[in-house]
């Protein structure tokens, strides 16, 4: 591995495992998958409700939960499309609920504004002010 702030100097990291006939390249992919899998379940939690649900129903619990993950999956998808269509180079997307929730938050409420002010839309969203307003609070844009 290389070390992003120091080049010239290796990082190391150790990983153990109970399990003896773990490859380590296979060790590794577990570990860098491990981080994925907790950043779902964070933002499920803290975004989409997944530890909100009260009944002890076993169909009730698993429904709530699938529709859980399957918010946050559709709005990784919706943001990762538009970031597609928006960026033409070879850039990572980035996914982050918090940016998701607060520009759809945004558009709502600048389509609210411009509904009970009787604005015209074209008008409104044609403008290069108004990517920035759906921008206003994001954490990463």
């Amino acid at each position: 591995m290389s070390n992003r702030s120091h080049p010239d100097k290796p990082r190391v990291a150790l990983l153990f495992s109970t399990d003896t006939a773990l490859g380590p390249e296979r060790l590794y992919e577990y570990y860098k998958a491990r981080f994925h899998i907790e950043f779902i379940f964070r933002d499920a939690k803290q975004f989409t409700g997944l530890s909100d649900c009260q009944s002890r129903q076993q169909d009730a619990l698993d429904f709530h939960f699938n529709v859980s993950l399957a918010a946050l999956n559709l709005a990784k998808l919706e943001q990762m499309q538009s970031q597609q269509q928006s960026t033409y180079d070879a850039q990572p997307i980035s996914f982050s609920m918090a940016t998701y929730k607060r520009q759809t938050f945004n558009q709502h409420c600048l389509e609210r504004f411009i509904a009970r002010l009787d604005l015209d839309p074209t008008l409104i969203k044609s403008h290069p002010n108004y990517p920035s307003l759906l921008q206003y609070g994001v954490l990463a844009p």
